[in-house]
């Protein structure tokens, strides 16, 4: 099967397929994710969760999301990979080439970074340098400590127009691809309909273009899941069951349901 890329992503969005990614940390899970159909695969800093024990993302390194990316590079997934810069890892433009250098000599294909209109510099820059830029929008899990703890964002009318606007200057800045998090499923239908770009949602409803979770998430192996979070080990005998399960469901649009949306 050929290797995923951005132009069919695009093109899946033109034509009004849904496409899915599942965060993998690792070469088996790489492979698994891949092979049950997942057009994309996250590299998250959500590994600081998940695999370090921490409470946030704020700890994870470059050399950890490095590390992580070469990983599941090697479980040679047809999955497009992107890999996420840690905190602070993009704070200037200087650190922000560098770093991005890493993570794709590590094997990522694409790299994501959290923020608004602050990024376009940097975003511009880096696509310039050949380094493809996802964007994030809505909760950005590393500026927790600034919104003082996980909450939905967007519900205000005031912050609706403020990500909406970040979203088509990202956009017009040369990012690739948009994750929302935590917004209201109003405004990420809105969103996705007014750019060109694919967005990924993740608690922002069934009106984006794809659906992301975390794999932990979706094994149900977290003892606290989130509201937009559904357990699809639930009626299957085996990881790979699963995973299959929430790809077929994302396309099918039977995932995320009403009681995984915020308004």
């Amino acid at each position: 099967m050929a290797k995923f890329t951005i132009s069919k992503l695009d093109q899946m969005k033109t034509d009004g397929d849904k496409f899915v990614c599942i965060t993998a940390y690792d070469a088996t899970f790489a492979r698994l994710v891949s092979e049950a159909g997942a057009e994309s695969i996250l590299v998250g800093d959500s590994l600081g969760n998940v695999l370090q024990g921490h409470d946030s993302t704020v700890p994870v390194t470059i050399e950890a999301m490095a590390y992580h990316t070469e990983c599941v590079a090697r479980g040679e997934p047809n999955s497009l990979i992107i890999a996420d810069m840690p905190f602070m890892s993009y704070a200037t433009p200087k650190d922000t080439l560098k770093n991005a250098a890493k993570l794709m000599q590590a094997g990522a294909q694409m790299v994501k970074l959290e923020g608004g209109t602050w990024l376009s510099d940097s975003i511009s820059q880096l696509v310039e340098r050949g380094i493809p830029v996802c964007a994030h929008l809505g909760l950005t899990p590393q500026y927790v400590n600034a919104f003082g703890g996980y909450r939905v964002q967007g519900r205000t009318p005031k912050e609706a127009k403020s990500i909406l606007a970040d979203a088509v200057e990202i956009q017009d800045a040369g990012a690739g691809l948009l994750v929302l998090e935590c917004v209201p499923e109003e405004l990420a239908t809105d969103i996705t309909n007014k750019l060109d770009i694919p967005v990924i949602g993740i608690g922002a409803g069934p009106g984006t273009d794809a659906q992301v979770l975390v794999m932990h998430d979706l094994l149900g192996l977290n003892p606290r899941p989130a509201k937009f979070v559904a357990n699809f080990m639930e009626g299957q005998s085996t990881v790979q069951g699963a995973l299959k399960a929430f790809v077929d469901a994302v396309k099918s649009g039977d995932f995320p349901r009403e009681e995984h949306c915020y308004h």
